[in-house]
């Protein structure tokens, strides 16, 4: 299986686990109750999955200790981005993007729960691939 197979079944598995959560729960509610019930549903699914996952910030030689963390890290190759806004702006896909640059990471998923049908709050954010 290629890197691209490879990261697009996990990619398909993740999107099936945030319709399985959506599903059940429904817009509303606060990010946090999403990140925890869909992290649940990916290790059910046997995926490895990091919550708040620290990453620091490099600055040329230097590890900056104004890390960020990251929502979710899916089997340590996609990165999920949650949102429970009303609207997505660009400057999310730019956080993920950001996000994906400095872990060196190829694919993200950045997803807004706060919508009536999953998939209009579905984006693919890709760096360099």
């Amino acid at each position: 299986m290629t890197e691209r197979q490879d990261l697009d079944v996990i990619s398909n598995s993740i999107i099936g686990a945030a319709i399985e959560v959506h599903r059940e729960l429904g817009p509303g509610l606060l990010e946090s109750a999403y990140e925890h019930c869909l992290a649940f549903e990916l290790s059910e699914r046997g995926h490895i999955v990091e919550r708040q996952k620290l990453a620091p910030v490099k600055y040329k030689a230097v590890e900056v200790d104004a890390g960020f963390r990251l929502d979710l890290l899916v089997d340590r190759k996609i990165i999920i981005e949650l949102k429970a806004v009303d609207a997505i702006a660009p400057i999310h896909k730019t956080q993920l993007l950001t996000y994906l640059r400095l872990t060196g990471l190829k694919v993200g998923l950045l997803m807004n729960f706060n919508v009536k049908i999953l998939k209009h709050g579905l984006h693919r954010v890709v760096n360099n691939f």
